[in-house]
């Protein structure tokens, strides 16, 4: 081999000049643009003033090259200044609790006109969607800002950035309708805007985005129907217009159009029309979701001959049928499957323990009879929902083997005995609901051992015993409902410290209310009416500030209403009724928050799961009789029930400050005094009693200003005076609303207040002659006397007695009639 020889010198010679060039030409490193580079420090300093987040910017060192920043990317360019080409930017706010940051911070990013990607999803950003700035952007191909809270309309200016290929807007409030100009996006391939309220029809423009693949326009408030332009685009292959307020029928050739089509979600609309045969021409469909519209028609078997379908959702809503006599031999392999309200009925279809890969079954609100059979439970699914049927039986102990078991949901059948022992060996459930059935005995202990369970409910079953499992205090369990059995012994409270719902009212539950409900720092939701809970209300139990709901009603209770009461700010539904509480109330109730404006931060779970979880509505006495109060609206609702006690002393004019409650009720006490004017601030009362204690005084004329009072009950007080009239006081003439109250007058009893005349008829209306103005009469009164004298002294004097017309003797009787007491 040849040996090259270099000398010293001729290297010396070679990296001088290369270290010259490093040490005086520092700009031929790669690095981004200065002014691109002051831009987004620019973002940064203002990102960090709004929020006070620096973990996200971290690496965004004025020294170092802005290319080698977390979330920013230049295109690689062999020359001395790359430009930025994409920004990626996701969740970089403390989060949608944090401090307010508005659409105005993204001003400094305009300025980089080079970009292509901009990712600012997951921030919560609040303001409207800075169209003047996104209009810099031409070069844009993909632009994600879903998870913000942008208001008002899409900004025109979005639809003329030409390159543009990906936009998603999901989950913020836009408004207003979709623009036209939307059909000028024509190399775009994937729109989403979910979850906003954009309103109106779809445009038939849509029909010009030929390139497009994904659409999903899903939960907002489009209406009218499926534009017939629409059809243009064949190359779709996602088409999501779910949670809408869409009518007419599914076009008719749907399927001849979108054969490329994989998933096909149109639910919880209000279309109409059966299910188009064509849709049977979608030969790669594998999602199908129609639930939840006007459909009607039979549930055509051929769906099941699509050997592509992987998920179907049928019924809900709709008046879809099921053919029960049809033998179906699937082609199909599904993983997810509902047909819910579809009228099954007779057993449990065995063609579904051919779908081995099932994972989610929803046959709920049928009319499925007989045992749950033993082949579903050996398929070891993640979710079985069969509420509202007529199954019965046992549960076999092989359902709770499954290690995938995630929901069962089982409420509303005839399902009877014990629950299995071995319910907790299923450690992976997170919603069992077994309400409304014939379930008894005590239940079992090993319940305790499923670790991620969020939501029990038990109610309405005949389950009893003195002891409750002990659950994990650092557990997840936050929904517990034992409602309507024959649990006894204490309140338990070794439950997760996450509970968020305790509703244990119609038991046989005694005792004082337990300390260690302090430990529920999260506790929203505390029913326990109607059991036998004795003692006072304790004062630790404004330590639970948390509260929202608090329902004793029906117990045993007695002492005085503690002052605390009011430390627990958001309470918005307190019902103290039917128990033995004495002394007065507390002016310190006048500082309920909750009771003011009512926030709606009701917590509910309903919408984390992708089927409808149903609670027990909250049972209080609303509108004369014990209802239901749908869980789901609790937070509209404003409620202050301290009825049937012995509470005595008069009521705290700062009560009138509860400008949000809905019901207010303080019948059959021992309250004396007047009725507070401030009651009339009452602007969303609807139902007020005061019946059957001692009042006295008059009723406010404020009263007059209550517009949405509907019931109002103030009989067996001791009130006197004139009843108030005006506005829906008007409307309040039953006289057993003011009954046993002999000092009462006014039209709405039809009794004269004392110096009141004839004038008054008894509908509270005056004759035609009494519509003169209090001039006329007033004038008359004084002129009547004056002209009599003058005309005596004037006949007096002359000794010329004028002849007297007719009528005008009638018309001195009807004075003097009018002026008779």
């Amino acid at each position: 081999m040849k040996k090259i020889k270099i000398e010293a010198a001729t290297v010396t010679t070679m990296i001088t000049p290369l270290i010259i060039l490093l040490l005086f030409f520092p700009s031929f490193s790669l690095s981004c643009q200065d002014e691109q580079k002051q831009s987004l420090l620019q973002f940064k300093s203002n990102f960090i003033n709004l929020s006070s987040t620096v973990f996200a910017f971290e690496t965004w060192d004025p020294v170092s090259d802005c290319c080698s920043w977390s979330g920013v990317v230049c295109k690689n360019l062999k020359s001395p200044a790359r430009p930025v080409i994409g920004l990626y930017l996701s969740s970089i706010t403390p989060g949608e609790y944090g401090p307010v940051v508005t659409s105005g911070v993204l001003a400094p990013l305009f300025h980089l006109r080079s970009l292509m990607f901009l990712d600012i999803s997951s921030n919560y950003l609040k303001g409207e969607i800075p169209g003047d700035g996104l209009a810099n952007l031409t070069k844009l191909v993909r632009l994600d800002m879903m998870e913000n809270r942008f208001t008002g309309p899409i900004p025109s200016q979005l639809f003329r950035l030409r390159f543009l290929s990906y936009l998603d807007l999901s989950g913020s409030s836009l408004d207003g309708l979709l623009s036209s100009e939307l059909g000028n996006l024509r190399s775009l391939e994937t729109l989403t805007l979910d979850g906003n309220s954009l309103r109106g029809n779809i445009p038939g423009e849509i029909g010009n985005l030929t390139q497009l693949r994904s659409l999903s326009l899903r939960q907002n408030k489009f209406s009218g129907g499926i534009p017939a332009e629409m059809m243009n685009l064949n190359r779709l292959e996602k088409l999501d217009l779910g949670g809408n307020s869409l009518s007419l029928e599914i076009p008719n050739e749907i399927g001849n159009y979108f054969t490329n089509m994989t998933i096909l979600s149109l639910n919880k609309n209000s279309l109409s029309g059966g299910i188009p045969l064509s849709i049977q021409n979608m030969t790669k469909l594998e999602t199908l979701h129609l639930e939840e519209n006007m459909l009607t028609g039979e549930i055509p078997p051929w769906l099941f001959d699509m050997e592509s379908l992987t998920e179907l959702f049928l019924g809900g809503i709709s008046n879809l049928t099921w053919r029960n006599d049809l033998q179906i031999e699937p082609k199909c392999m599904l993983s997810r499957l509902s047909l819910s309200s579809c009228g099954l009925s007779g057993e449990i279809p065995q063609w579904i323990s051919t779908q081995t890969n099932l994972n989610f079954l929803d046959l709920s609100r049928n009319n499925l009879h007989g045992p749950l059979p033993k082949w579903l439970s050996e398929m070891d699914l993640g979710s079985i929902i069969l509420s509202d049927n007529k199954l019965n039986g046992t549960l076999p102990p092989r359902l709770f083997i499954s290690k995938s078991l995630s929901v069962l949901a089982l409420s509303r059948n005839d399902f009877s005995g014990e629950l299995p022992d071995n319910i907790g060996a299923a450690t992976e459930i997170m919603i069992l609901m077994l309400a409304d059935n014939g379930f008894s005995g005590s239940i079992p202990e090993s319940v305790t051992n499923i670790s991620r369970l969020l939501l029990l409910d038990l109610s309405r079953n005949r389950f009893s015993g003195e002891k409750f499992p002990d659950f994990d205090p650092n557990g997840y369990l936050a929904f517990v409902d034992l409602s309507s059995n024959e649990f006894s012994g204490d309140v338990p409270t070794k439950l997760s410290s996450e509970t968020r719902i305790l509703s244990l009212g119609k038991n046989k539950f005694s005792g004082g209310l337990p300390r260690n409900l302090t430990r529920f720092t999260k506790l929203e939701h505390l029913d326990l009416h109607d059991n036998q809970i004795s003692g006072e209300i304790p004062e630790f139990l404004s330590q639970v500030s948390t509260l929202q709901v608090l329902n004793l009603r029906n117990n045993t209770i007695d002492g005085p209403i503690p002052k605390s009461i009011s430390n627990i700010t958001g309470l918005q539904i307190l019902d103290l009724s039917l128990n033995k509480l004495n002394g007065e109330i507390p002016q310190e109730l006048g500082d309920l928050v909750g009771m003011i404006d009512t926030p709606e931060i009701i917590s509910s779970i309903s919408d984390v799961f992708t089927f409808s979880i149903e609670f027990n509505d909250l049972l209080v006495n609303w509108k004369k009789s014990i209802r239901g109060l749908s869980s789901r609206s609790l937070s509209i609702y404003s409620l202050l029930d301290l009825s049937r006690n012995q509470l005595s002393g008069t009521i705290p004019d700062s009560l009138g400050n509860l400008k949000g409650l809905k019901l207010l009720n303080f019948s059959s006490n021992e309250i004396s005094g007047e009725i507070p004017s401030s009651f009339g601030d009452l602007e969303s009362l609807e139902t007020m009693d005061l019946s059957n204690n001692k009042l006295s005084g008059s009723i406010p004329k404020t009263f007059s200003k209550l517009k949405e009072l509907g019931i109002l009950e103030l009989s067996n007080n001791e009130l006197v005076g004139r009843i108030p009239a005006g506005g829906q006081m008007n409307t309040m003439v039953d006289p057993k609303i003011y009954a046993n109250n002999s000092g009462l007058c006014g039209v709405q009893i039809q009794v004269r207040c004392p110096g009141e005349d004839d004038r008054t008829a008894p509908d509270g209306g005056k004759d035609e002659e009494e519509k003169e103005s209090w001039f006329a009469w007033e004038a008359t009164a004084i002129g009547f006397p004056v002209g009599f004298f003058a005309s005596i002294g004037v006949v007096y004097f002359t000794g010329i007695a004028l002849p007297v017309p007719c009528f005008a003797g009638r018309k001195t009787q009807r004075t003097q009639r009018r002026r008779r007491p």
